[in-house]
Protein backbone atom coordinates (compact mmCIF):
# COMPACT_ATOMS: atom_id res chain seq x y z
CA UNK A 1 0.00 0.00 0.00
CA UNK A 2 1.57 3.42 -1.16
CA UNK A 3 2.59 6.03 1.76
CA UNK A 4 1.23 8.30 0.09
CA UNK A 5 -2.25 9.39 1.41
CA UNK A 6 -5.31 11.30 -0.44
CA UNK A 7 -8.87 12.30 0.19
CA UNK A 8 -11.00 12.45 -3.17
CA UNK A 9 -13.94 15.35 -3.32
CA UNK A 10 -16.79 16.05 -5.74
CA UNK A 11 -17.20 19.58 -6.48
CA UNK A 12 -20.70 20.93 -6.99
CA UNK A 13 -23.01 19.62 -3.95
CA UNK A 14 -20.09 18.96 -1.53
CA UNK A 15 -17.61 22.02 -1.82
CA UNK A 16 -19.89 24.33 -3.01
CA UNK A 17 -23.52 24.87 -3.53
CA UNK A 18 -23.47 26.31 -7.14
CA UNK A 19 -27.15 26.04 -7.74
CA UNK A 20 -27.13 29.55 -8.19
CA UNK A 21 -24.61 29.62 -10.39
CA UNK A 22 -25.62 26.79 -12.88
CA UNK A 23 -29.19 28.49 -13.38
CA UNK A 24 -27.57 31.93 -14.05
CA UNK A 25 -24.99 30.34 -16.74
CA UNK A 26 -26.97 28.49 -18.41
CA UNK A 27 -29.89 30.69 -18.77
CA UNK A 28 -27.05 33.21 -19.94
CA UNK A 29 -25.76 30.18 -22.50
CA UNK A 30 -29.66 30.11 -23.54
CA UNK A 31 -29.98 34.12 -24.24
CA UNK A 32 -26.26 34.68 -25.88
CA UNK A 33 -25.32 31.14 -27.37
CA UNK A 34 -28.42 28.85 -28.45
CA UNK A 35 -30.44 30.78 -30.77
CA UNK A 36 -33.75 28.69 -29.85
CA UNK A 37 -36.72 29.86 -31.57
CA UNK A 38 -38.81 27.86 -28.75
CA UNK A 39 -37.58 31.22 -25.74
CA UNK A 40 -37.64 34.31 -24.81
CA UNK A 41 -35.56 35.24 -21.93
CA UNK A 42 -37.32 38.06 -19.37
CA UNK A 43 -34.09 39.25 -17.10
CA UNK A 44 -36.44 38.75 -14.11
CA UNK A 45 -35.57 34.98 -14.85
CA UNK A 46 -32.03 36.20 -13.59
CA UNK A 47 -33.10 36.38 -10.21
CA UNK A 48 -34.42 33.40 -8.57
CA UNK A 49 -33.77 29.74 -9.50
CA UNK A 50 -37.59 27.87 -9.99
CA UNK A 51 -37.77 24.71 -8.15
CA UNK A 52 -38.60 22.55 -10.65
CA UNK A 53 -34.68 23.57 -11.63
CA UNK A 54 -34.11 22.86 -8.13
CA UNK A 55 -35.69 19.45 -7.62
CA UNK A 56 -34.24 18.14 -11.43
CA UNK A 57 -30.66 18.87 -10.53
CA UNK A 58 -29.89 15.62 -8.31
CA UNK A 59 -30.55 13.77 -12.01
CA UNK A 60 -28.23 15.87 -13.44
CA UNK A 61 -25.14 14.02 -14.47
CA UNK A 62 -22.72 16.53 -17.15
CA UNK A 63 -23.48 20.82 -17.14
CA UNK A 64 -24.66 20.35 -21.35
CA UNK A 65 -27.56 18.61 -19.48
CA UNK A 66 -28.36 21.81 -17.41
CA UNK A 67 -28.81 23.74 -20.58
CA UNK A 68 -31.16 21.69 -21.73
CA UNK A 69 -33.27 22.05 -19.14
CA UNK A 70 -33.19 25.29 -18.49
CA UNK A 71 -34.31 25.68 -22.11
CA UNK A 72 -37.42 23.33 -21.45
CA UNK A 73 -38.18 25.52 -18.63
CA UNK A 74 -38.65 29.03 -20.09
CA UNK A 75 -40.47 27.89 -23.00
CA UNK A 76 -42.90 29.93 -24.41
CA UNK A 77 -45.28 27.24 -25.34
CA UNK A 78 -45.67 23.63 -23.50
CA UNK A 79 -42.96 24.43 -20.61
CA UNK A 80 -41.27 22.47 -18.16
CA UNK A 81 -43.20 23.41 -14.72
CA UNK A 82 -43.98 21.63 -11.57
CA UNK A 83 -47.01 19.65 -12.61
CA UNK A 84 -45.02 17.93 -15.15
CA UNK A 85 -41.71 18.17 -14.06
CA UNK A 86 -42.11 13.89 -12.74
CA UNK A 87 -42.78 12.54 -16.16
CA UNK A 88 -39.85 14.29 -17.36
CA UNK A 89 -37.84 12.83 -14.29
CA UNK A 90 -39.00 9.59 -14.93
CA UNK A 91 -37.58 9.23 -18.07
CA UNK A 92 -34.58 11.51 -17.51
CA UNK A 93 -32.08 10.32 -19.83
CA UNK A 94 -34.69 9.57 -22.16
CA UNK A 95 -36.16 12.72 -22.28
CA UNK A 96 -32.89 14.79 -22.44
CA UNK A 97 -31.73 12.39 -25.73
CA UNK A 98 -35.08 12.97 -27.22
CA UNK A 99 -34.94 17.19 -27.02
CA UNK A 100 -31.16 16.72 -28.37
CA UNK A 101 -32.53 15.17 -31.88
CA UNK A 102 -35.11 17.28 -31.63
CA UNK A 103 -33.55 20.32 -32.32
CA UNK A 104 -30.47 18.85 -33.39
CA UNK A 105 -28.42 19.73 -30.67
CA UNK A 106 -24.66 18.04 -30.11
CA UNK A 107 -23.97 17.73 -26.17
CA UNK A 108 -20.49 19.10 -27.09
CA UNK A 109 -21.45 21.82 -28.08
CA UNK A 110 -24.27 22.64 -25.48
CA UNK A 111 -21.00 21.98 -22.83
CA UNK A 112 -18.51 24.48 -24.79
CA UNK A 113 -22.23 26.97 -24.47
CA UNK A 114 -21.96 26.34 -20.88
CA UNK A 115 -17.86 27.67 -20.75
CA UNK A 116 -18.44 30.23 -22.91
CA UNK A 117 -21.25 31.85 -21.09
CA UNK A 118 -19.02 31.43 -17.99
CA UNK A 119 -15.86 33.01 -19.57
CA UNK A 120 -17.93 35.76 -20.64
CA UNK A 121 -19.18 36.27 -16.92
CA UNK A 122 -15.35 36.10 -15.37
CA UNK A 123 -14.60 38.57 -18.02
CA UNK A 124 -17.66 40.88 -17.51
CA UNK A 125 -17.29 40.65 -13.18
CA UNK A 126 -15.39 37.93 -11.71
CA UNK A 127 -16.78 38.49 -8.17
CA UNK A 128 -20.48 38.73 -9.37
CA UNK A 129 -19.48 35.29 -10.98
CA UNK A 130 -17.45 33.76 -7.28
CA UNK A 131 -20.51 34.76 -5.17
CA UNK A 132 -23.09 32.66 -7.07
CA UNK A 133 -21.22 29.96 -5.50
CA UNK A 134 -22.00 29.70 -1.69
CA UNK A 135 -19.52 27.18 -0.46
CA UNK A 136 -19.89 24.81 2.71
CA UNK A 137 -17.37 25.92 4.87
CA UNK A 138 -17.08 23.07 6.93
CA UNK A 139 -15.89 21.06 3.83
CA UNK A 140 -13.25 24.20 3.62
CA UNK A 141 -12.20 23.35 7.16
CA UNK A 142 -11.87 20.00 6.72
CA UNK A 143 -9.76 20.19 3.88
CA UNK A 144 -7.17 22.41 5.09
CA UNK A 145 -7.10 19.88 8.65
CA UNK A 146 -6.03 17.20 5.82
CA UNK A 147 -3.44 19.44 4.71
CA UNK A 148 -1.82 20.06 8.22
CA UNK A 149 -1.99 16.24 8.61
CA UNK A 150 0.07 15.83 5.26
CA UNK A 151 -2.56 13.93 3.43
CA UNK A 152 -3.09 15.24 0.10
CA UNK A 153 -6.60 16.32 -1.27
CA UNK A 154 -7.94 16.03 -4.89
CA UNK A 155 -11.25 17.52 -6.76
CA UNK A 156 -12.85 15.63 -9.31
CA UNK A 157 -16.08 17.73 -11.05
CA UNK A 158 -17.98 17.23 -14.31
CA UNK A 159 -17.38 20.87 -14.62
CA UNK A 160 -14.85 22.40 -16.59
CA UNK A 161 -11.26 22.32 -14.45
CA UNK A 162 -10.42 25.99 -15.20
CA UNK A 163 -13.56 26.78 -13.65
CA UNK A 164 -13.45 24.91 -10.45
CA UNK A 165 -9.83 26.09 -10.20
CA UNK A 166 -10.85 29.95 -10.15
CA UNK A 167 -13.48 29.06 -7.23
CA UNK A 168 -11.24 27.06 -5.15
CA UNK A 169 -8.18 29.44 -5.22
CA UNK A 170 -11.26 32.36 -4.20
CA UNK A 171 -11.76 30.00 -1.45
CA UNK A 172 -7.81 30.04 -0.11
CA UNK A 173 -8.42 26.00 -1.22
CA UNK A 174 -5.75 24.44 -2.91
CA UNK A 175 -5.57 20.98 -3.91
CA UNK A 176 -2.87 18.73 -5.55
CA UNK A 177 -5.14 17.48 -7.93
CA UNK A 178 -8.19 19.48 -9.82
CA UNK A 179 -9.79 17.01 -12.32
CA UNK A 180 -12.79 18.53 -14.60
CA UNK A 181 -14.80 16.91 -16.86
CA UNK A 182 -11.94 17.14 -19.26
CA UNK A 183 -10.22 14.40 -17.47
CA UNK A 184 -13.04 11.58 -18.17
CA UNK A 185 -15.23 9.58 -15.53
CA UNK A 186 -14.57 9.86 -12.36
CA UNK A 187 -14.25 5.89 -11.93
CA UNK A 188 -11.11 6.21 -14.61
CA UNK A 189 -9.66 9.12 -12.80
CA UNK A 190 -9.88 7.41 -9.20
CA UNK A 191 -8.58 4.06 -10.77
CA UNK A 192 -5.39 5.85 -12.13
CA UNK A 193 -4.75 7.82 -8.70
CA UNK A 194 -5.14 4.50 -6.74
CA UNK A 195 -2.61 2.76 -8.65
CA UNK A 196 0.07 5.45 -6.79
CA UNK A 197 -2.17 7.05 -3.44
CA UNK A 198 -4.18 5.11 -0.83
CA UNK A 199 -6.97 7.37 -1.32
CA UNK A 200 -8.38 7.36 2.04
CA UNK A 201 -12.23 8.46 1.20
CA UNK A 202 -14.11 10.17 -1.60
CA UNK A 203 -17.46 12.06 -0.92
CA UNK A 204 -19.59 12.38 -3.77
CA UNK A 205 -23.49 13.57 -3.53
CA UNK A 206 -24.33 11.45 -6.79
CA UNK A 207 -24.97 8.33 -5.47
CA UNK A 208 -24.80 6.69 -8.86
CA UNK A 209 -21.46 7.39 -8.73
CA UNK A 210 -20.07 5.97 -5.90
CA UNK A 211 -21.69 2.72 -6.82
CA UNK A 212 -19.75 2.34 -10.14
CA UNK A 213 -16.76 3.06 -7.95
CA UNK A 214 -18.15 0.16 -5.66
CA UNK A 215 -18.65 -2.36 -8.88
CA UNK A 216 -14.81 -1.50 -10.59
CA UNK A 217 -12.87 -4.23 -9.00
CA UNK A 218 -9.84 -1.24 -9.03
CA UNK A 219 -11.81 0.86 -7.01
CA UNK A 220 -13.78 -1.30 -4.80
CA UNK A 221 -11.75 -0.94 -2.20
CA UNK A 222 -12.16 3.09 -1.68
CA UNK A 223 -14.41 3.90 1.64
CA UNK A 224 -17.17 6.14 -0.31
CA UNK A 225 -19.59 8.60 1.34
CA UNK A 226 -23.05 10.07 0.08
CA UNK A 227 -22.93 14.30 1.65
CA UNK A 228 -26.47 14.38 2.91
CA UNK A 229 -26.18 17.91 2.29
CA UNK A 230 -25.95 17.94 -1.27
CA UNK A 231 -27.67 17.16 -4.54
CA UNK A 232 -29.48 13.88 -3.34
CA UNK A 233 -32.55 12.08 -5.10
CA UNK A 234 -35.52 11.67 -2.66
CA UNK A 235 -34.76 8.16 -2.22
CA UNK A 236 -31.08 8.25 -2.14
CA UNK A 237 -30.97 8.26 1.72
CA UNK A 238 -32.97 5.45 1.99
CA UNK A 239 -31.75 2.73 -0.65
CA UNK A 240 -27.89 2.78 0.59
CA UNK A 241 -25.54 -0.19 0.81
CA UNK A 242 -23.50 -0.94 3.28
CA UNK A 243 -20.90 -0.29 1.24
CA UNK A 244 -21.84 3.54 0.91
CA UNK A 245 -21.34 5.94 4.20
CA UNK A 246 -23.94 8.53 4.70
CA UNK A 247 -22.31 11.67 5.57
CA UNK A 248 -23.22 14.64 7.13
CA UNK A 249 -21.85 17.73 7.39
CA UNK A 250 -21.38 17.80 11.55
CA UNK A 251 -19.81 14.44 10.96
CA UNK A 252 -16.31 15.28 9.21
CA UNK A 253 -14.32 15.86 12.37
CA UNK A 254 -14.81 11.70 12.37
CA UNK A 255 -13.39 11.27 9.05
CA UNK A 256 -10.29 13.62 10.55
CA UNK A 257 -9.96 11.40 13.76
CA UNK A 258 -9.82 7.79 11.54
CA UNK A 259 -6.76 9.14 10.80
CA UNK A 260 -4.84 10.38 13.93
Amino acid sequence: MSSQKIFLFDFDGVIVDGMQEYWHSSLLACERYLNSPYISVDQKLYKRVPNSFKEIRPWVKYGWEMILIVHEIIKTENPLKNDNKEDFINNYHQNCQRILNENSWIAEDLQKMLDQSRKYQIDKDFKSWVNLHNPFFEIIYFMKELRKREIKTGVITTKGKIFAEKILKQLNIFPEFIFGYESGTKVKIAEKLSQTYEILGFIEDRKKTLIDIKQNSETSHIPCYLADWGYLKGSDKDTLSNEIKLLKLGNLEELVAIER
